[in-house]
């Protein structure tokens, strides 16, 4: 679906995005992720065909993506970052209005509003002049828009960034019905547990790179292996612990012991013999895999930049 070879983009003496390569296939979800400056949105930018690359080709179906790649565009919905709606026109306006720059006219983009509508939950209130629209709403409009024109690649910039916790499950909630249709789309956003359910490959970017790509199962071997273990204490021990050989580091705060435990089948029942020896009651036990979040972290670093 979509191809992208070896891109390039200097803003004096920054360089940008430094030979990006990374494909799309059809129906899949792709997530882009990376820390503030990595060039996620200058790569975004050059995909759409919004920024001139300064070297290198983006494809999508086979049309190349350029700042006159009509045919490629056909083929793209682009819910940008920044929003980009007439606030002083209603929901039903904006769509109008963007829809015939898409060429739609008749009863064929009146079909398309309302399908665009129900799938973003605002047909109830689609004649409000959209200044009136929470910024959730206006997100979700965005969205509505991209979709006008049935396009095959979706790409999503931070969709869900700056909104409040039930707008971002509505907006959620309408990606997945896409993703569960087919829809393919390209997904930058900083919420990990986002990328974790909708993506079957991610690509982290770092200093205008990727630095890794692969599945999520993947990507979570990139992290030197560690079987950790969070026990919930009764009461927080009143004497240092005394654990087994086979718990490599413990951490407590307040009544959460966090133990990685070199082997779970052996090493897990001897430190919790070891607690009750000390006396000590645990509400309970769970283990966890590598999150994203901590593949991350070990791809980009810990310090923050910007």
């Amino acid at each position: 679906m979509l191809q992208v070879r070896d891109l390039r983009k200097r803003f004096g003496e920054i360089e940008a995005v430094k030979g990006v390569t990374f494909e799309v296939q059809p129906g899949t979800c792709y997530g882009l992720l990376g820390p503030n400056g990595a060039g996620k949105t200058t790569t975004i930018s050059m995909v759409v065909g919004t920024l001139q690359p300064d070297n290198g080709v983006v494809t999508v179906l086979g049309d190349k993506v350029g700042l006159d790649g009509y045919a490629a565009k056909q083929h793209i919905g682009y819910v940008p970052q920044e929003l980009a709606l007439y606030e002083e026109l209603t929901a039903v306006d904006n769509l109008r209005f963007f829809g015939a720059l898409y060429g739609l006219e008749g009863t064929e983009l009146a079909e398309r509003m309302g399908e665009a509508l129900v799938l973003t939950s605002l047909g109830d209130r689609s004649h409000e002049p959209v200044t009136r629209f929470s910024g959730g709403m206006k997100r979700r409009l965005n969205i509505a828009i991209a979709l006008l024109h049935k396009p095959k690649l979706l790409v999503l910039d931070e969709p869900t960034v700056g909104v409040d916790p039930q707008s971002r499950n509505a907006i959620f909630e309408s990606l997945e019905r896409l993703r569960a249709e087919g829809m393919t789309m390209l997904y930058t956003t900083h919420y990990m547990e986002e990328v974790e359910r909708m993506c079957q490959r991610v690509a982290v970017m770092d200093h205008g790179e990727i630095v890794a790509e692969d599945s999520i199962a993947g990507l979570q071997k990139l992290v030197p292996a560690q079987n950790t273990v969070r026990v919930e204490l009764e009461s927080p021990p009143e004497r240092p612990l005394l654990l087994s050989n086979g718990v490599k580091e413990h951490y407590l705060e307040g009544n959460t012991l966090t133990l990685e435990i070199e082997n779970l089948t052996t090493g897990l029942p001897d430190a919790l013999d070891a607690l009750e020896k000390q006396g000590l009651r645990f509400l309970s036990v769970e283990s966890k895999q590598t999150s994203l979040e901590e593949v991350f972290l070990h791809l980009t670093g810990r310090t923050l930049r910007d």
